[in-house]
């Protein structure tokens, strides 16, 4: 016999229901996040606040930080505010007033399913970031059990947004053809997919934000916000950084014990979100062990140059050596691209026409002019050279062994050789073969250090010519 359902109980279910229902969305982190007060309000990350509010001006943004201080959370929280087009009271950053279309995107499969899926749709309903309530539906992904392929949530105005989640490991060519309002790249993608991403967002005028460790040290995509190309237009990259000191959440005991047990090269990345120097870098050594601020040569150091010659950049960079502790210091750097040898010349004469310099033995080749070898027209243009020896792996333990030893130093103004420093590493394909691109004052300083430490001089110091009488100088006595 079936059994009748009051409307008193029936109404009881759905007040059980709604309250449930009430209780998941409570427990979303979207609702319970950086609250207006307590330990772990707004005030307390300064970072994630700049992070977002760079989006109202900035299309492509950088949240490069250490591990476990929310770097993650923050791209999910931006995500679900565009999605559900429920922005805070506080929120600063880019608004979408329709439904857009995005992105979600992660190394592989499976790190995309357990970390970018994971903290928007949780590992069970209603844990997510994306409110249980605010989800119309989803698509299963393929070849990787509980992964999604795309989610449609409702948006405040609405329509319905659409989100989909891509990996790098597709490829390229998976991430052309469709236009997108936004793209949350969490992890580091390569520079070939990275930029296809921002193709997608050429017609909608859209958003790009990206979430990593710089574990990958100074890559081409670090490098992209750190040291943009192009100078004369509008800038529309911005980059925020943070450590372990700048959030509250995180244990003392912990961080010592993750401190403890990470690679010395990797611990700026994992605790202050500076790029790592890699298992690959030439010169695994901190900046602050080896910079000094600018101070004048004295007159009694020796000093010599070391230059790199090429069309596309002449790089030179001068040392001089302390001679009470044996200690060289970089002192200057020239740094010109596209210059008649002319022009490059006067530049290096201006520090000092009587300083001795070792040059790129390459230049004793070919001539290049008029049958005139580039030695013999810079030697014609005043320049004191002398070709160096040029053994790259003899010339780089050199240079390490100066820089570990404290022997080496690098004022703190030679901008464009910690650029070249900081880049300076080996392939990470196997052959352990130096990268050769952007080196050209790390070439120089080879140069320097191997064969112009042996030319370094004072300048010279003339007396005064005085005319001497016929029959010497007691003939004026005569």
């Amino acid at each position: 016999m079936s059994r009748r359902v009051s409307n008193a109980q029936l109404g009881l279910l759905l007040n059980r229901q709604l309250i449930e229902a009430e209780k998941q969305r409570r427990r979303s982190p979207f609702v319970t996040l950086f609250p207006d007060t307590g330990p772990f309000s707004r005030e307390h990350y300064p970072k994630h606040m700049d992070f977002f509010a760079a989006g109202a001006e900035y299309k492509e943004r950088l949240f490069m930080a250490a591990n476990r201080v929310g770097k993650t959370v923050a791209g999910a929280y931006e995500t679900t505010c565009h999605l559900t087009g429920r922005y805070p009271d506080w929120w600063q950053g880019k608004l979408f007033e329709h439904a857009p279309d995005g992105w979600a995107c992660g190394t592989n499969s499976q790190t995309t399913r357990d970390v970018v899926q994971g903290v928007l749709l949780g590992k069970s309903t209603g844990q997510g970031m994306i409110p249980v309530e605010a989800i119309v539906d989803t698509v299963a992904g393929r070849g990787i059990a509980g992964s999604i392929e795309t989610v449609w949530v409702r948006h405040r105005s609405g329509g319905i947004a659409k989100l989909g989640f891509k990996t790098y490991e597709q490829g390229r060519r998976s991430f052309e053809g469709e236009a997108k309002d936004f793209i949350w790249c969490d992890e580091e993608p390569p520079m070939d997919i990275y930029t296809e991403m921002l193709y997608r967002l050429l017609t909608t005028k859209g958003l790009a934000w990206t979430t990593f460790t710089p574990l990958q040290g100074r890559s081409e995509v670090v490098n992209s916000f750190l040291e943009p190309e192009t100078e004369a237009a509008p800038p529309s990259k911005y980059v925020v950084q943070a450590g372990w000191q700048d959030v509250p959440h995180l244990d003392e005991e912990e961080k010592r014990k993750l401190t403890a047990n990470t690679p010395p090269y990797q611990i700026k990345a994992r605790t202050e979100g500076e790029p790592a120097l890699g298992a690959g870098a030439i010169y695994p050594i901190d900046e602050s062990e080896i910079t000094v601020p600018d101070r004048p040569i004295p007159d009694t150091w020796p000093r010599a140059f070391g230059m790199d010659v090429g069309w596309n950049r002449t790089a030179v960079v001068w040392g001089a050596r302390d001679p009470g502790s044996g200690v060289i210091y970089l002192y200057s750097e020239h740094y010109q691209g596209q210059g008649e040898p002319a022009s490059h010349a006067q530049a290096i004469r201006s520090r000092g026409e009587w300083i001795p310099g070792v040059i790129d033995p390459s230049c004793l080749g070919s001539s290049q002019i008029d049958g005139r070898t580039l030695m013999n027209l810079y030697s014609e243009l005043g320049l004191q050279l002398s070709p160096a020896v040029n053994a790259v792996e003899a010339g780089t333990t050199e240079v390490w062994n100066l820089l570990v030893s404290g022997r080496l130093k690098v004022m703190a103004s030679l901008s464009n050789w910690f650029r070249e420093f900081r880049k300076y590493h080996r392939d990470d394909k196997g052959s352990g073969k130096i990268v050769k691109r952007d080196d050209h004052l790390m070439d120089a300083t080879r140069y320097l250090i191997v064969s112009g430490r042996l030319r370094m001089t004072t300048e010279p110091r003339y007396k005064p010519y005085t005319p001497q009488p016929i029959g010497g100088p007691d003939a004026w006595m005569a």
